[in-house]
């Protein structure tokens, strides 16, 4: 998996991984760095990273640039 992009919650992961999917473009997210920070250690809040498998990350791209992500 590589990372293709960064969203600001939960809520905003789950719809974007979710148009990726219907799509056919399998997909995860986990909390970054900088988003374990931003809730001072707990595991809600801050900055997500979206995953997706290499070979998909151009056709997951473009499903991404189509939604002004």
């Amino acid at each position: 998996m590589v990372a293709l992009t960064m969203v600001r919650s939960e809520a905003e992961a789950e719809v974007l991984c979710g148009m990726l999917r219907a799509n056919g473009v399998a997909c995860g997210y986990q909390q970054t760095n900088v988003g374990a920070g931003a809730a001072d250690g707990f595991t809600r809040g801050g900055a997500l990273e979206i995953f997706v498998a290499a070979g998909d990350v151009k056709r997951a791209q473009q499903l991404v640039d189509q939604v002004g992500r």
